[in-house]
């Protein structure tokens, strides 16, 4: 029997002290349509994938919501057999939250976005706009132009002449910032919230000679300039000297905001403890990460950690630790997080550094668990190679279901498959393939997703379900040609939320940056 929570009783739990997580299960474009403030986005598919990293402790009471439909009964069953023991039902969905008159927001990483443009407003933090920049480009003025963007984000376009510095990084690059007063220090991400946080970091660190960029890279297009597409310039280490002094600059960062660190013995107990509930937060970039990192943490470099914290931070109230090489950067991730109103942060004293002298063991290479209950559904699938999908393509009667991204689908996909996000799989697949006994194979890149929709396809009684050993990849891998394109989709695919800066029209980035600006009003 399903456990419901009423609206009155979220609420009253949301302006509590305790710890929970509220989910938003529906696909992410429903989620960016509008959604609970506060609450996170997990769609059906991503459950196994995300949900010990979001809630490492089972323990911790788990709400899921919807529209009001199927999908959160179907997303509860999975978390309680995932082994969740306190997972309840908003009673209606977002409807009936609708309906009491509760508030509701649109859009993506919101409580970041307007932390931003509060920060903005209230720290009257200095910008200047594209034809300013591009005017002190022309006179060929003393210019440094830091893109706060990740190096993915970089790769694709920047303002011409920009560096890359993520966000995180800017403490490592304050010394030197400083050292060369003569210079024009603009700072800019594809909107306004990295921005304004760049700036207002650097501000903090003693800065006096650093803008942000008015509405980012977006802003540069609605100006009529052309933006400099695919870099080759990669982004340089901070000066040795620099770096050097942003621990010292982090330590007084820290001591004049009060801001706790926890030493490698307590985070040695820490980890030696079962069900604990602590974020461990590395917010080096990823080849740092990779290289070595303390086991249980997880990587979100800095910029990001502070741009999508709803993305990363399910459980309200729950401690959050964050690490660094030596500190420097996990000082600044806590200091924006304690002024979004997140007090229960800490910083790893002395960081990785200290971790490793102390002959703290560090796991290498970027994490891929398995999702949870994988074996288990991978141990009920029938498989089939690429070779053999290949000789039944031309059957009319074979089903080849993708539920990978739709985004993945888009870029390469079997021949004749169909999209389908999984989350949808149980409402949709019916309607347009109500006979159990249609032949189906399942792919998507890789095949972990394949295997999770395979299973619910039998528990569902259709019994002629394959999963498509490798996915995609192996099927390219085997050298059949891939078909691109959308054209083929069972249900909208809203799965992904793309910035305006991506893919969208000038239109679009005006409506995105009136959004951004209305979100502190």
């Amino acid at each position: 029997m399903d456990v419901v929570i009423s609206c009155e009783n979220l609420a009253n739990l949301m302006a509590s002290n305790q710890l929970y997580a509220l989910f938003d299960v529906r696909e992410r474009g429903e989620f960016n349509e509008g959604q609970i403030p506060d609450a996170t986005s997990l769609p059906r598919s991503q459950i196994e994938f995300r949900a010990t990293a979001l809630v490492p402790d089972r323990n911790i009471p788990v709400i899921v919501y919807d529209e009001g439909g199927a999908r959160a009964p179907l997303a509860a069953a999975t978390l309680l057999g995932l082994g969740y023991e306190q997972v309840s039902i908003l009673d209606g969905g977002l409807s009936a939250w609708r309906a009491e008159g509760r508030p509701v927001v649109n859009g993506v990483n919101v409580p970041s976005k307007a932390f931003g443009e509060k920060i903005h407003h209230e720290r009257n933090i200095p910008d200047l706009t594209p034809e300013d920049l591009k005017a002190l480009q022309d006179r060929s003025a003393e210019l440094i132009i830091l893109d706060m963007r990740t190096p993915e984000e970089y790769g694709r376009f920047c303002i011409p002449g920009g560096i890359n510095v993520p966000g995180g990084d800017l403490i490592l690059w304050a010394d030197e910032l400083k050292r060369r007063k003569e210079a024009a220090v603009v700072v800019n991400c594809a909107g306004r919230t990295r921005s304004i946080i760049g700036a207002a970091a650097l501000q903090r660190l003693g800065l006096t000679h650093v803008r942000a960029l008015r509405n980012g890279t977006m802003g540069w297009v609605l100006a009529g300039f052309d933006l400099e597409h695919q870099p080759r310039r990669q982004a340089p280490p901070a000066p040795p000297t620099s770096r050097k002094n942003a621990a010292a600059l982090a330590r007084r960062v820290a001591a004049e905001e009060g801001i706790p660190s926890m030493s490698i013995q307590e985070l040695a107990r820490l980890l030696g403890m079962k069900g604990h509930m602590h974020y461990l937060i590395d917010v080096r970039s990823e080849e740092e990460y990779a290289a070595g990192h303390v086991p249980g943490s997880f990587n979100v470099p800095g910029g990001q950690a502070v741009q999508r914290a709803d993305d990363f931070i399910a459980v309200r109230h729950a401690p959050i630790m964050f690490i660094s090489n030596e500190s420097a950067r996990a000082v600044m991730a806590a200091y924006w997080y304690r002024q979004m109103g997140l007090p229960n942060v800490s910083v790893l004293e002395g960081g990785i550094s200290a971790w490793s002298k102390s002959a703290g063991q560090l796991a290498a290479g970027a994490p891929r668990d398995e999702p949870l209950g994988f074996d288990a559904a991978k141990d009920a699938a029938r498989f089939i190679a690429a070779t053999v999908l290949e000789r039944m393509r031309g059957d009319p009667a074979i089903l080849v279901l993708d539920v990978g991204t739709s985004v993945d689908f888009e870029s390469a996909h079997v021949p004749g498959a169909r999209w389908l996000s999984r989350g949808w799989i149980e409402c949709v697949l019916p309607e347009q393939f109500g006979d159990r006994g249609q032949r189906i194979v399942v792919s998507c890149p890789d095949g972990r997703q394949s295997v999770f929709a395979a299973r619910t396809l039998m528990e569902m009684g259709y019994a002629e379900v394959a999963v498509l050993d490798g996915g995609v990849r192996a099927w390219s891998a085997a050298g059949f040609a891939t078909e691109q394109g959308l054209s083929d989709c069972l249900a909208p695919p809203n799965d992904v939320v793309w910035s305006p800066s991506i893919r969208g029209t000038k239109e679009d980035m005006r409506r995105y940056l009136e959004w951004e600006l209305k979100l502190n009003r």
